[in-house]
């Protein structure tokens, strides 16, 4: 196609570039964006550091408890976090917008803590994970994995053992 021919079509229909970032500009479907973490349904298994083949997922214990980040200039999108998350706390967005200047590279992170919590039984401190209930059967109730929540990995381990011994 010639120039002007060229020309010609683009004064009649438009041109072919969105226009980002003056306009909304269209997300394709099942676009995989920047991760979204949700610390209330995590169960600190750190699977997701473990598959990120970027090294962009790291949790870290601290004295407040676990803190998550997930930095987004270095992760790649590949969607391994979200597929071998256990209980879904990660979920990848349709949100692609990170163009950013060179003094804010250091925000571009999702971060997020895991507190610590006292046991309800025994006393320890220990981590306020959602407890891993997908094997257990019969399925908790929901007052039944309220209480699973407020008990440190040992106690949990205890209280399903009862509850198994009991059925």
């Amino acid at each position: 196609m010639n120039f002007l021919a060229l020309f010609a079509r683009n004064l009649t229909k438009g041109p072919y570039t969105e226009p980002f970032p003056f306009a909304p500009a269209p997300t394709a479907k099942r676009f995989r964006g920047k991760i979204e973490f949700d610390a209330e349904t995590c169960e600190g298994c750190r699977l997701c550091e473990r598959v990120c083949p970027a090294g962009a997922i790291r949790m870290t214990r601290t004295a407040e408890g676990m803190t998550f980040d997930c930095w987004h200039d270095s992760c790649v999108f590949c969607g391994n976090c979200e597929f071998h998350c256990p209980t879904k706390s990660i979920h990848q967005t349709a949100d692609w917008h990170l163009a950013h200047t060179q003094d804010q590279k250091f925000l571009m992170v999702e971060h997020a803590l895991i507190p610590n919590q006292i046991c309800a039984e025994c006393g320890k401190e220990a981590l306020a994970t959602a407890p891993a209930t997908r094997t257990v059967t019969p399925p908790l109730s929901p007052t039944e994995t309220q209480h699973l929540k407020a008990l440190c990995p040992k106690c949990r381990a205890k209280f399903i053992r009862a509850r198994k011994a009991a059925a």
